[in-house]
């Protein structure tokens, strides 16, 4: 007698396993399909007229709200490029918005001094920073722990003097430096072409997705997690984390050089408040947010934050603000101290950031499910 899983031998044989049934599909499979679902999302957001009060201003698709989603993809990837060095390395920076600011300005003075066209400026502005991350970090990474962090901040404050104090009138100084609409792409000018913009945005959030995870899964990412939990013990191994470091802190920074070249397009224009170290901070801030070291977190931290510094800033310069008593106003008109609450609201209420708060509702559920077990049992 025979079955579709099992045959009988008739004399003396044992059962005979045949192929396994194919296993149902599981929610847990379906999950895993989400983040092709939420890329498909975000790249029809264009074409939606879907009203999203309270979130948005207007319809999924209008330019305003193009644009803000597209800053919110924009640091929601500079945040992931940033956690290569802070969450996958252990590499603590005060300087990381110098690289961005880099690839900004570098590809502006390309393009308004040497007049040279827009692809190849934003090569050239690419390379330079690349190169800036890779001379600076070989540098700040010859000190370790702290010392490697005030160097950092040092370079930054020393690239934001610079740019401040205008040389050869090549950065614009405190006022930045409008981008030259006649050298760019004329399907990256005007309101008329917001969608354009949005979708460069959400490919820079696509490649700094791939690439660092690529980078993590690779023999290299594994050594940065060795150096992360124990640096002495990677030496001990025979391996030079010097160099492992500093692919580290090279490949951030051309990260955020790109992100710098998009920003560019986005506002179309440098400005000097990317090269300040609170600029940086606002990064931590965001990673922390997210979530450190986690694939998804800092994504997460960085969009939630860009979107709630723009929504709250909106708050607080609202009339229904203005008539609330003094006690109350004051506060509520400062988005920094509204987005400071709410930050050290989730590092308390929420260790370790956004995203793991699933695994910690799952692991409480679980350990409720075995308390009730034991009490039944007993």
């Amino acid at each position: 007698m025979s079955t579709a899983t099992e045959t009988h031998d008739r004399t003396d044989g044992p059962p005979v396993t045949g192929p396994p049934r194919p296993a149902a599909a599981t929610p847990a499979r379906v999950l895993r399909w989400w983040p092709a679902a939420a890329l498909l999302a975000l790249a029809v957001a264009p074409f939606s007229a879907l009203p999203l009060p309270g979130l948005l201003d207007g319809p999924v698709g209008s330019p305003g709200s193009l644009q803000l989603l597209a800053t919110c993809l924009l640091f929601g990837a500079l945040a992931t490029g940033y956690d290569l060095l802070l969450g996958r390395t252990g590499l603590l920076s005060f300087g990381h918005a110098l690289y961005f600011a880099a690839g900004s300005y570098a590809t502006n003075m390309f393009l308004l001094e040497a007049g040279l066209p827009f692809a190849l400026a934003a090569v050239l502005g690419l390379c330079f920073g690349t190169a800036l991350a890779l001379v600076l970090g070989s540098v700040s990474l010859r000190v370790t722990g702290i010392g490697f962090s005030m160097v950092t901040l040092a370079f930054a404050q020393a690239g934001s003097i610079l740019v401040s104090r205008n040389p050869g009138g090549l950065t614009g100084g405190e006022e930045g430096r409008a981008a030259p609409a006649g050298l760019l792409p004329s399907g990256l000018v005007g309101i008329d072409n917001t969608a354009n913009l949005y979708w460069i945005a959400l490919a820079y959030l696509v490649l700094t997705l791939g690439v660092v995870h690529w980078a993590v899964r690779s023999p290299t990412g594994r050594v940065w997690e060795g150096i992360k939990e124990n640096e002495r013990r990677v030496e001990v191994l025979g391996l030079k984390p010097y160099g492992f470091k500093l692919t580290a802190f090279v490949l951030a920074g051309a990260l955020a050089a790109v992100g710098g070249l998009v920003h560019l397009l986005l506002t179309g224009g440098s400005t000097p408040q990317t090269t300040t170290s609170d600029f940086t901070l606002s990064l931590l801030v965001m990673v922390v947010l997210g979530g450190s070291g986690t694939r998804w977190g800092p994504m997460v931290g960085g969009i939630l934050y860009t979107w709630a510094d723009h929504r709250l800033g909106d708050l607080a310069g609202s009339g229904a603000v203005a008539d609330l008593p003094a006690v109350l106003r004051v506060p509520l008109s400062q988005p920094l101290f509204l987005l400071g609450v709410l930050f050290v609201a989730v590092v308390h209420l929420l260790p370790g950031g956004l995203t793991r708060l699933p695994a910690r509702l799952g692991a409480g559920r679980r350990a409720t499910a075995n308390t009730s077990v034991e009490g039944r049992s007993s």
